[in-house]
């Protein structure tokens, strides 16, 4: 029997394990793909927003800022990249200066410090690749930027240290409600618990109306960026907004925490949740609006485009708290930006309803700290060569674009919940993530998995399930 089962390991559930994981419980995560973070965590804006989008009293409201102010410690315990770069929202019109001021007094409603509004001449003189059509800003010294799947695997390494045990490729088919708890019914195992967590994502709302006399339904509301190659990186120096509409906060153009330009997401609800394709009316358009932002937009420096998938509600809030008809049942749904942002204060809030039930004693010999993976290329040619001296592999160079040695790959393979498929190991070192967008280092990094794993080369996958890169031999 199990304390508590959470299904889910994105941000949500991996940063909710990580809480739980200070005290005295079983607790056991499962996920039904193959990795942590990889539904809408692994494809999404990257952005620590501030706070004062969302409408005072909503629990968006009141986890974003606390969430926010949360992630400097997060970030030096678990090494995971953050850079506090401050954000700007760009009005072009006199009557925006209005909005800009209506936004500024929710944020400081919500608790957001450091809030101001700039104008013209200061907004370019902070940014001066923006539009000279700008009128004015509000300027956020508490935005920031992280890297998403980063922070997840951190938070999840650091729980499993903690004790938490991880199960993947186990997706819940079934959930009973028992005397004593419930029976979490996957396809090879059913585990019994005492409380379960839902954190499942674009799937909450399936998981949820297994249990709960109250019924939501989730939309799926895909979202197209371009990513650009760093030598375009600091078009901007901070996160660049435009006034927020009923379908979100609109195109926005950002650095991301690797020095690449980002631009997106638009927004289109979609009935297929797995739907991660990209359309060229959907870049063109993402392309357009950003060309509002700033003076222009450097198309040739593309270098992939992508999806994601935010989790919409249409009471436009997050669900958090105990299901309607069913003790012990505790859903973080709905969990649409700022999810990201209000992560840690999401799962404090989780804990906080489970510590009321269980009354857990607090783990003494808890270790907050997690160490990351090296990173060759942001070293001095020192560093490397005493990191070289200390394990051969770290002087062998596998992806040149991002300059990940395989000392790096093997790392991210041998640590704890490793990586196993292509993706698993992108996710974690950047091979793969550069001009080239793998197509010279990807044969390399099937050879180093299939050895590390033991497996033949046919089973290696990009990111489980059927998606194996390699079929057989051509010849002999």
């Amino acid at each position: 029997m199990q304390d508590i089962i959470i299904i889910g390991s994105g941000i949500i559930g991996a940063s909710i394990a990580r809480e739980l994981s200070k005290y005295k419980l079983k607790t056991l995560v499962l996920e039904k793909g193959e990795d942590v973070a990889v539904g809408t965590t692994k494809a999404n804006s990257a952005i620590v927003h501030a706070g004062y989008d969302a409408r005072p009293g909503t629990l968006k409201g009141k986890l974003n800022a606390r969430g926010n102010a949360m992630f400097d410690k997060l970030s030096d315990e678990l090494d995971f990249p953050l850079k506090r770069i401050g954000s700007l929202v760009l009005s072009f019109t006199e009557d925006g200066i209005e909005e800009l001021k209506l936004l500024k007094k929710q944020g400081e409603e919500n608790g957001v410090p450091g809030l101001s509004i700039l104008n013209k001449n200061q907004v370019l003189e902070m940014e001066p690749n923006l539009n000279s059509s700008v009128t004015a800003a509000l300027y956020a010294k508490t935005g920031a930027i992280v890297c998403p799947y980063e922070m997840t695997v951190a938070m999840a390494e650091n729980a499993y240290l903690n004790g938490t045990e991880f199960i993947f490729e186990a997706e819940v088919i079934n959930i009973i409600k028992e005397t004593d708890g419930y029976s979490v019914v996957t396809k090879n195992k059913t585990y019994k618990t005492k409380i379960v967590i839902n954190a499942a994502g674009l799937y909450a709302d399936k998981i949820n109306n297994m249990v709960s006399d109250k019924k939501f339904n989730i939309i799926g509301r895909k979202g197209q960026y371009c990513l650009f190659d760093r030598e375009v990186g600091n078009t901007v120096g901070k996160v660049i907004f435009q006034l927020p509409t009923e379908m979100g906060k609109g195109v926005l153009v950002t650095p991301t925490v690797d020095g690449n330009l980002l631009v997106g997401p638009n927004a289109q609800d979609i009935k297929d949740k797995d739907d991660l394709t990209t359309t060229q009316e959907g870049i063109n358009e993402v392309l357009k609006k950003a060309e509002l932002s700033i003076k222009q937009v450097p198309a040739r420096f593309i270098i992939t485009s992508f999806s994601g998938l935010r989790a919409h509600t249409e009471s436009d809030d997050f669900i958090i708290g105990e299901a309607s008809g069913a003790e012990g049942f505790i859903n973080a749904a709905g969990i649409e930006s700022p999810g990201l942002s209000s992560a840690p204060a999401i799962a404090e809030m989780v804990a906080d309803i489970v510590k009321d039930k269980l009354k857990p004693e607090i783990k003494s010999e808890f270790n907050p700290n997690r160490e990351g993976i090296p990173k060759f290329r942001e070293m001095s040619n020192e560093k490397r060569n005493e990191l070289i001296k200390k394990d051969k592999a770290y002087g062998k160079i596998i992806c040149r674009c991002e300059t990940v040695t395989e000392g790096e790959i093997l790392n991210a393979i041998r640590r704890p919940l490793g990586a196993k498929s292509l993706d698993g190991v992108k996710r974690r070192t950047r091979a793969g993530m550069g001009r080239c967008q793998s197509g010279f280092c990807s044969a390399k990094i099937v050879e180093i998995l299939a050895k590390e794993l033991n497996v033949p080369m046919t089973e290696i996958t990009k990111f489980g399930g059927n998606s194996n890169l390699l079929t057989g031999k051509n010849k002999d």
